[in-house]
């Protein structure tokens, strides 16, 4: 008898299970349903994945193998990515070097700053990255090796490096802002300066700029732009392209600001880097008969870059892990581009954004993921033609999981809407991938991305999480 009741439970708790996972399903598909018939999402493709993490059990798929523009959820595929083939301790290495000789504190040769593509260099995400500590270190280096006069020139070396920072695809609107920065060999202040302006007191004034810090050193910035109404934010768009020389600033900042602070993108940050150098060895009073010169001005004179180094000592990054952190948890694109080319010097020893992709796209297929189900033109997903399937990005959470450095991984993932995942926004596209613990325990991996919505991008997020809150 007992044998009989015990059996009984067993098939009710059974059943019991069965109906609650069919009840999910049940419950993701009506929703789904629901927000491709709202105006908003008629004209839209969604795609959806849901895999319970432990077992990797499908719960839920919709649209799961059509390539969709991902926005920054692509950054969890570099991330991952750069974790396996870099390794969760990397550190990138800026050298100082030097030929010829030191004597009686002369150096008569020419001192290198050999760049390594570290997207850190000047950030002021951490203490000891900041342009003061730079300049304590690069004139403390000098002084120790007992150099007070430099016969020769400072040669900024970021040949190891493709010249083109900015990827494929990425559009005209972006790249002048300081969110569509690329990266190059040598990377400085995260290759964003700022624009100080001063604001008209109604909608309709002019703005004045006031200054950029650091300086830009372009010949024209062409302002045409106007204030909005108090409290519209920034509407501005600075049309600036990679070394160039003429920028547009157009749009509007809010009416009735004392000051407005706007951000861009540097075109060519070795050339603003050589000159923040200029100033430091100025004001050591250390003296140099030569002259500052990057790699893109020896090229363009027809000077080789040719010589034998002696190392003088080197510049480390943070670790990756901590690189990655700021990565994905505040959505910084050019880590993401520097990451991949990175990727790509390590394993080609030449940095090159197509190398790096390749590469990344050659991990996943050994893992079962198909090239084409990562059609990556990037790193960051900025480029509004990259395409990825959700069952590859939920395949990527899922390895991940598997590995010793997941805890800085899943550490490194903002919580939105009591998740733990990547959000992702371009015009039209909103995307949001990670891991949700339910009520119950059960710990799924995600991943949802709609392209081409309609209308307001706060409301069809506000939509799209109503949708989320049922793994919940």
């Amino acid at each position: 008898m007992k044998h009989r009741k015990i059996v009984s439970l067993i098939l009710v708790s059974l059943v019991g299970f069965a109906a609650a996972s069919q009840s999910l399903e049940a419950r993701l598909n009506t929703a789904v349903n629901a927000l491709e018939k709202d105006a908003q999402f008629k004209h839209a493709t969604i795609g959806f994945s849901v895999v319970e993490s432990k077992t990797g059990k499908p719960v839920f798929e919709k649209n799961p193998q059509t390539g969709l523009a991902p926005a920054s959820c692509q950054k969890v595929i570099t991330s991952v990515s750069a974790f396996e083939l870099l390794g969760k301790d990397y550190r990138y290495r800026t050298t100082l070097a030097y030929d010829g000789k030191i004597e009686n504190k002369n150096l008569y040769g020419n001192l290198y700053i050999i760049a390594s593509g570290d997207p850190t260099l000047g950030s002021w995400r951490w203490t000891h990255t900041g342009i003061g500590p730079f300049e304590e270190f690069f004139i403390g280096t000098l002084r120790k090796a007992g150099i007070d006069t430099i016969n020769g020139n400072i040669i900024i070396d970021d040949s190891k490096w493709e010249s083109q920072s900015t990827p494929k695809g990425w559009t005209w609107d972006d790249i002048g802002n300081y969110y569509g920065a690329g990266a190059r060999g040598l990377n400085w202040h995260e290759n964003q300066y700022d624009m100080i302006l001063r604001p008209g007191k109604k909608p309709g004034d002019s703005v004045e700029i006031t200054t950029t810090d650091p300086k830009l050193l372009i010949f024209s910035l062409v302002n045409e732009l106007r204030t909005g109404a108090v409290g519209s934010g920034d509407q501005s768009i600075i049309y600036l392209p990679e070394d160039g020389f003429i920028a547009y600033v157009r749009g509007t900042v809010p009416a009735g600001k004392e000051t407005f602070t706007i951000s861009g993108s540097m075109p060519n940050a070795a050339n603003v880097f050589a000159t923040e150098l200029g100033n430091i060895i100025d004001s050591s009073r250390i003296a140099v008969y030569g002259r500052v010169k990057t790699s893109a001005y020896m090229v363009m004179n027809k000077e080789k870059l040719s010589y034998q180094p002696i190392k003088l000592t080197e510049i480390t990054s943070p670790q990756l892990d901590s690189i990655n952190y700021w990565f994905l948890k505040k959505s910084v694109n050019l880590y993401g581009e520097a990451l991949v080319k990175t990727i790509a010097y390590e394993k080609k020893k030449f940095g090159a954004t197509d190398s790096g992709l390749s590469l990344i796209r050659d991990f996943w297929a050994a893992r079962g993921i198909e090239p084409s189900a990562l059609k990556m033109l990037d790193g960051s997903g900025l480029s509004p033609a990259n395409r990825v399937t959700t069952e590859a990005l939920v395949s990527v959470l899922q390895y991940a999981r598997q590995q010793s450095w997941f805890p800085s991984f899943y550490h490194a993932l903002p919580e939105t809407n009591g998740m733990k995942m990547k959000d992702g926004y371009i015009g039209g596209v909103r995307s949001y991938t990670g891991y949700v613990k339910s009520r119950s325990g059960t710990e799924y991996s995600f991943s949802f991305i709609v392209n081409n919505f309609d209308g307001s991008p706060a409301t069809a997020r506000e939509k799209i999480w109503k949708l989320l809150d049922i793994l919940k």
